[in-house]
C-alpha cells in the first residue's frame, strides 16, 4: 500500500464533493508532527482545521479516552445520563464570559452547535430572523450554509436556503470596509429588509476563520452589543474556531470585554474527538421544551472525557499565554519578510490565530501566490491552510503545545517558501 494506490482507491470510492488537500495518507502523528504511510514526516500547521490546540495524541487526552473506554462508550445522554456531561457543563458555565447564571448543552459538530443556538434564540425570543456577516463560516447544513457568507465552494448548487437570514459586511480595513461602514449597513438593513423587532439573533465570529482570520475590533463588538440590547436581539459569539486558547484567551470574545447571550464552540474542545456545545444565559437556554434539543451522539462520553483532559492541559500548561508567545514569534518573522516578499499585503493575528494575506502588483487579491506558497511548503514537509473570501490568505493553526525546535524548523521552511 502506498499513497498513489490509496489516492486511486479514494477517487473511485468517495465523491469529489469531499475535497481533499493532501495527496498523501496519514499513518501516525504526535503533537505537531505527522507521518504518512510511506514514512515521510510533516509538520502540521493545520491541526485538523483548528481542532488540535493540544496537539496530536496529548498523553492526558489519550489516557482520559482510554479510561472512559474501559467503562462505557455510549448510552445516549438523553436516555441514560452520566456525570461527566454535567461536570463539563459546569466547567464551561464557569469559564465563559459573564457572572450570570448559565447553562450548556453539548452536540457533536460545530454546525450542530450553531444551528441549535439559532433554535434556542428563536424559542427564547419568538422571532424568526437572523443576521450574520459577509465572509462568515458557520457550517454546511442548510441553515448554517444560509448564514455562511462565502458562496464558493460552500453554497454552489445547494439552494434554495432557509429564509430570514440576512448579511452585513464584516469590517476589514484592508478591503475598504470600516466599522462605521458595517454599522451603517446594519442600520440600512433595518430600514430596507427586516424589522429589528423580527430579529432573533445576530451571530458573529470574533475572529473570522474561513473568512480570512479577520478580527472584529473590540469597539465593533461593543457597538453590536448595544444594537442587540436596543432591539432585544440576542448576540451569539461563534467561537467554533477561535475557542480554547487559540487567540491568547480561552475565548476570543474576552479580548473585547463583551458578554454574549449565547456562545457556540467545538473544534479544539475535545482534542480531536467530535464534541461541540452551546452555552448561554440560563433563562435563554431553558426556552426550548424538553426534547427540543439533543442528538443521539450529543455529548458522547469518550469525547467528554477528552474535553475534561483538554481543559486541564490548557490550564496546567498555560496554553493561552503560550499562544501569545508563539503568535508574536510568527508575526515577527512574517513582518520581517515583507521587504523581501512584496506580495504580502498584510500580516494580522490575535494570539496564535495568525494569517498572511497576498496581493498582486495592482493591489488585487492574489490567490495564486497563496496556493504557490502552500504547495511549496507541502513539498518541504509543512502543512498549511489557505482561507479568505478570495482564497488569498494563509492561516496558521499549529498546536499550541508545539516544541520550540519544531516551531523554528517550520518557520524556516515557511521563510524559504515565501521567498520562492
Amino acid at each position: 500500500m502506498n499513497n498513489q494506490s490509496l489516492q486511486q482507491r479514494r477517487l473511485a470510492a468517495s465523491p469529489r464533493g469531499i475535497g481533499v488537500m493532501c495527496p498523501f495518507y496519514a499513518d501516525r502523528a504526535q503533537n505537531a508532527e505527522l507521518w504518512d504511510i510511506e514514512g515521510r514526516r510533516y509538520i502540521d500547521f493545520a491541526a485538523g482545521i483548528a481542532v488540535l490546540n493540544t496537539g496530536h495524541r496529548h498523553p492526558r487526552v489519550t489516557q482520559a479516552i482510554a479510561a472512559q473506554l474501559d467503562r462505557f462508550t455510549h448510552t445516549c445522554y438523553q436516555v441514560v445520563p452520566y456525570e461527566s456531561y454535567v461536570r463539563l457543563a459546569e466547567r464551561i458555565n464557569a469559564a465563559t464570559p459573564g457572572t450570570h447564571a448559565k447553562k450548556t448543552a453539548f452536540f457533536t459538530t460545530g454546525a450542530e452547535a450553531v444551528e441549535n443556538a439559532i433554535k434556542i434564540a428563536r424559542a427564547a425570543t419568538g422571532r424568526p430572523a437572523v443576521i450574520a456577516f459577509g465572509g462568515a463560516f458557520h457550517g454546511r447544513t442548510l441553515l448554517t450554509m444560509a448564514m455562511t457568507g462565502k458562496v464558493a465552494p460552500y453554497k454552489i448548487g445547494f439552494g434554495p436556503f432557509p429564509a430570514d437570514v440576512y448579511h452585513v459586511p464584516f469590517p476589514h480595513a484592508l478591503h475598504g470596509v470600516t466599522e462605521q461602514d458595517s454599522l451603517r449597513a446594519l442600520d440600512t438593513l433595518f430600514k430596507t429588509d427586516v424589522d429589528p423587532a423580527r430579529v432573533a439573533a445576530l451571530i458573529i465570529e470574533p475572529v473570522q476563520g474561513e473568512g480570512g482570520f479577520n478580527a472584529a475590533p473590540p469597539s465593533f463588538l461593543r457597538a453590536l452589543r448595544e444594537y442587540c440590547d436596543k432591539y432585544g436581539i440576542l448576540l451569539i459569539a461563534d467561537e467554533v474556531q477561535t475557542g480554547f486558547a487559540r487567540t491568547g484567551k480561552l475565548f476570543a470574545v474576552e479580548h473585547s470585554g463583551v458578554v454574549p447571550d449565547l456562545m457556540t464552540f467545538a473544534k479544539s474542545l475535545a482534542g480531536g474527538m467530535p464534541l461541540s456545545g452551546v452555552c448561554g444565559r440560563a433563562e435563554i437556554m431553558d426556552a426550548p421544551a424538553p426534547g427540543g434539543l439533543g442528538g443521539t451522539y450529543a455529548g458522547n462520553p469518550l469525547a467528554l472525557a477528552a474535553a475534561h483532559a483538554v481543559l486541564d492541559v490548557i490550564e496546567e500548561e498555560q496554553l493561552a499565554a503560550r499562544a501569545q508567545v508563539l503568535g508574536e514569534r510568527l508575526t515577527s518573522r512574517l513582518q520581517a519578510l515583507r521587504a523581501d516578499v512584496p506580495q504580502i499585503s498584510e500580516v494580522r493575528g490575535l494570539g496564535a490565530m495568525v494569517a498572511v494575506e497576498f496581493a498582486d502588483a495592482q493591489g488585487q487579491p492574489d490567490a495564486a501566490q497563496a496556493c504557490a506558497v502552500q504547495q511549496r511548503a507541502l513539498e518541504r514537509g509543512l502543512i498549511l491552510l489557505t482561507c479568505g473570501v478570495y482564497g488569498n490568505v494563509i492561516r496558521f493553526l499549529f498546536p499550541l503545545t508545539i516544541e520550540d525546535a519544531v516551531f523554528e524548523e517550520a518557520l524556516d521552511i515557511l521563510q524559504t517558501c515565501l521567498r520562492g
